[in-house]
C-alpha cells in the first residue's frame, strides 16, 4: 500500500516542479518536452500501480487457502 501512495505522490512532485519550471521558462519547445516527460512518466506509474494491484491480491488469495 505505501508503495502506490509513493508512486502517487513521486509523480505528483514531478508534475509540480516540472509546472514551475514551465512557468519560469515559458517556451513551446520545453513545454513539448514536459510533456512527453510526463506521459512518460506517467505510464510507468500506472505500470506500477497496476503490478502492486496484482501483486496484493495474490498475497490475498494465498492467505485464503
Amino acid at each position: 500500500m505505501t508503495d502506490k501512495i509513493m508512486a502517487i505522490v513521486a509523480y505528483l512532485v514531478l508534475l509540480c516542479f516540472l509546472g514551475i519550471l514551465l512557468w519560469h521558462v515559458p517556451r513551446l519547445d520545453l513545454g513539448g518536452v514536459l510533456l512527453f516527460t510526463l506521459v512518460l512518466a506517467g505510464v510507468d506509474t500506472a505500470q506500477v500501480l497496476r503490478s502492486h494491484v496484482s501483486r496484493d491480491q495474490a498475497q490475498q488469495e494465498g492467505r485464503q487457502r
